[in-house]
């Protein structure tokens, strides 16, 4: 007969490893997901997870809860290996009291925060809750709060990353928009501040928990979510594809993975992708795949603000963050939402070492009183503050258009620009040579005897002495003026050579970021 103490302990592990029960994991399943040791199960590598607080319990009597005791109570945590590097990890289990956030939760969430800041590792969530945990009161607000701190004290300093798998209501949706990269799984997981009944309530509305807060509507209109998944699985595969690009904490660089595609290559499609006609679209994501290591790229926000395309991708086995205008949606403005969106990956990239390249084809802001009221001058802002605050290498290279404000804003050398190239077919001007036209020869234009004939000519005129990239160029401006086909291999170069580049801001407490 074995030791009595260690069956004990044994059957305390096991009954912890049964969360709210058979019937309340069958039911889970039932819903179509998995339960949160299955998730992180499929998130770690296999046999490394290592568990923390399996035996907390809460310690609440009112409204009967003293007979819903669960070892564990509603969260599994501790740390594990993502390809064989360590990570912290939180899963909510719904099948306890319904993943409901009380004080022992809180408690053993902050824990493991405090163990990712301490030990410099990426913290990550998994959240299936149904919120705060009523019977507990104001004691699950003052958790939720203690878990807000950590969200904000470790921000730049570790990654963080959210995967909603279930509900996400209320208070409990601030800890995952504090987090750096959020993941939803279409039809199964959602997020809103106050659900459909008080929606209806309120404003009459009848909207669905999907057509309210699924992950259609935050991966393609609000941009709350980063990455929207089909499945559980595919989201959690993800977070580990994403991890492979992060360093571990800020004082690290990203993982350098060398892989076997040639650092000389060049790429002569890129030579005629670029149409001759100025308002002719191409996929500025043709160019990236064509750059890239292996054509890899990691894509952010794919379905939001589809006219800034940001993501990830390792040149030469370096990571780097990829920001591009993209001329097949909206010929590539800026405007609101794609100004914060690339804002906000920037200010990410800086904060954990990884370079920035910028693909630059832009015709300038988007016009219109739904713009302007709306905030674009702040909006704006922010995009042109945190290409300015960025200290990591900065490359940049201007295929097409870059007109205006906007040709400033994106990377330009004026905002410390490490290495700013240009194509050929590089247009660089206060503005295209219709509307720059249409002012400078507004007097001649009326007076000829055929404006249309003579705008044509004044046009070309124009085209052909300012759409290039060579005035810039001849200021400094440009760095270099390169066949497209080189692209790929000054950039590696260019990222080897700064890969010692030091850069400091003025001594201050933060900036004011126009929010």
């Amino acid at each position: 007969m074995g030791n009595p103490k260690i069956q004990r302990l044994r059957e305390l592990r096991s009954q912890s490893h049964q969360g709210g029960g058979p019937d309340r994991i069958e039911a889970q399943h039932q819903r179509g997901r998995m339960t949160a040791r299955e998730r992180l199960d499929l998130l770690l590598d296999r046999g490394s997870f290592r568990e923390m607080d399996a035996f907390v319990q809460h310690r609440t009597t009112d409204f009967g809860l003293d007979q819903q005791k669960f070892l564990g109570d509603s969260v599994v945590t501790g740390w594990g290996t993502i390809d064989g590097r360590l990570v912290y990890v939180f899963s909510q289990d719904f099948t306890v009291i319904g993943g409901s956030l009380g004080e022992a939760h809180a408690e053993k969430v902050c824990k493991i925060m405090d163990m990712a800041l301490k030990n410099g590792a990426p913290v990550i969530g998994l959240n299936d809750s149904g919120g705060a945990r009523i019977q507990e009161g104001v004691i699950s607000l003052g958790g939720y709060a203690d878990i807000f701190l950590r969200n904000t004290l470790v921000s730049g300093v570790i990654p963080q990353i959210s995967a909603v798998m279930g509900p996400c209501a209320g208070g409990a949706v601030y800890s995952p928009a504090l987090t750096d990269f959020i993941f939803m799984v279409r039809s199964s997981s959602y997020m809103f501040v106050t659900g459909p009944d008080v929606v209806k309530t309120v404003t009459h509305e009848e909207v669905s928990h999907e057509e309210l807060g699924g992950a259609g509507v935050h991966s393609e209109v609000s941009g709350v979510c980063h990455v929207a998944c089909d499945s559980e699985g595919e989201a959690l595969y993800q977070i580990r594809r994403l991890l492979s690009y992060l360093p571990q904490n800020n004082l690290e660089d990203p993982p350098f993975i060398s892989n076997g595609d040639d650092p000389l290559r060049m790429a002569e499609e890129l030579d005629s992708l670029v149409p001759d006609d100025p308002s002719k679209p191409y996929n500025i994501k043709d160019v990236i795949h064509l750059v890239v290591d292996d054509g890899q790229f990691y894509e952010i926000h794919e379905n939001y603000a589809a006219n800034i395309v940001v993501g990830f991708a390792r040149l030469g086995g370096h990571s780097i963050g990829i920001v591009a205008n993209q001329p097949m949606v909206l010929a590539g403005v800026l405007d609101i939402n794609s100004s914060e969106k690339a804002a906000r990956f920037i200010r990410f990239c800086d904060a954990f070492n990884i370079p920035v390249l910028t693909f630059v084809d832009v015709p300038g802001f988007l016009p219109g009183t739904i713009q302007e009221h709306g905030g674009i001058i702040r909006s704006g802002s922010k995009l042109l503050y945190a290409y300015c605050e960025a200290t990591v290498p900065k490359l940049t290279v201007i295929t097409r258009k870059a007109y205006g404000g906007a040709y400033d804003v994106m990377s330009s050398k004026h905002i410390r620009g490490d290495l700013n190239l240009a194509w050929p077919s590089a247009e660089i001007a206060v503005m295209g040579p219709d509307g720059a036209v249409n002012i400078i020869f507004r007097k001649e234009l009326n007076q000829s005897d055929d404006p249309q004939q003579r705008k044509a000519e004044l046009v070309a005129d124009y085209r052909l002495r300012f759409a290039n990239p060579y005035i810039a160029a001849s200021r400094g401006y440009i760095d270099d003026v390169i066949e497209p086909r080189e692209t790929r291999p000054r950039l590696i170069n260019a990222l080897e050579m700064l890969s010692n580049k030091r850069d400091n801001n003025p001594p201050k407490k933060h900036g004011c970021i126009p929010l």
